[in-house]
């Protein structure tokens, strides 16, 4: 008995009780962690966390600048895995390993989501602020990132003259210029459409593969057949529409730049020398699979 009057063995449950609601919110080290990292890999050396992380250099004392750098910087990284995957893509559709194929491109559908994200974050860069250090990035701007435009090539947007942004980037001229010469995944897409019987155009199968594609009856005309017999040609119709998907993705991350640009910018010219707002709004016009689009209309 204490002095209280409390019984001693009362007094330990109530302590441990208490000891025990303490510990709700901590999370003890188990014993079988790791911790030695001095002869072993680690987290931060697998990821090369010490590069990554001090690859943040602001130009300016502004805060905000930081922000504007860490969102371009992820936004290139997302850019490289969805190139990755594209490429792996056309490889799995030049063998007819579908599978994978769409595999990998509801991923790329996925990363596309996560960059649209990543506007509603920078969105909250206001006009003033931005303003403050926008004259420190001199010429830089996104319409140089080689990720797009290696992306662009891969879906078929193909403009040869783009090529010039990239001549003081040796490597990325080079991937770049190769990618111009190679089918694009619809390219790839429609050699299967022949492969399947279906009648296309001379001119399209041998067309100048450094050119945008172009929109074509027959291609129309094959897709509107297998869309007509889905159950036929499952497997191109599931193709058909994971494309749709890829677009409608990619698409909704253009609208979501353009829209941003025009929050923060109004109507400025671009620190690249583009026309700014005006100049993405054209690239919502441009379409990777016109035919996909058009045969809603005639079913």
């Amino acid at each position: 008995m204490t002095s209280s009057g409390c019984p001693l063995g009362a007094q330990h449950a109530n302590n441990q009780t208490q000891n025990s609601k303490t510990n709700k919110n901590q999370r003890d080290l188990e014993d079988n962690i790791h911790t030695d990292f001095k002869d072993e890999m680690s987290y931060d050396d697998y990821l090369k966390l010490d590069q990554v992380l001090s690859a943040q250099h602001p130009l300016s004392t502004e805060h905000d600048e930081m922000l504007f750098i860490v969102i371009h910087q992820t936004s290139e990284l997302w850019l490289k895995l969805a190139g990755h995957e594209l490429l792996n893509a056309v490889e799995c559709i030049q063998e007819n390993n579908f599978g994978p194929a769409f595999k990998v491109i509801s991923r790329v559908k996925q990363i596309f989501i996560q960059l649209t994200q990543s506007w509603n974050i920078l969105s909250t860069l206001t006009p003033v602020d931005y303003l403050k250090f926008r004259d420190d990035l001199g010429r830089s701007s996104g319409f140089q990132s080689y990720g797009y435009r290696k992306l662009e090539f891969l879906l078929g947007n193909k403009n040869k003259d783009m090529l010039k942004v990239h001549q003081s980037n040796t490597d990325a001229y080079q991937e770049l210029e190769q990618l111009l010469i190679r089918p694009s995944l619809y390219d790839e897409v429609i050699s299967v459409l022949v492969k399947h019987g279906f009648t296309i155009d001379e001119a399209i199968i041998n067309r100048d593969l450094t050119l945008p594609y172009q929109s074509n009856q027959s291609v129309l005309n094959a897709w509107l057949k297998v869309y007509q017999q889905p159950e036929k040609y499952f497997e191109l119709y599931e193709l058909a529409e994971k494309l749709v998907d890829i677009e409608d993705a990619f698409q909704q991350w253009r609208f979501k730049h353009m829209y941003t640009v025009q929050r923060i910018i109004g109507y400025k010219h671009g620190t690249g020398g583009s026309s700014g707002v005006e100049f993405l709004k054209k690239a919502l016009d441009v379409s990777f699979f016109p035919e996909l689009f058009e045969v809603r209309t005639h079913l």
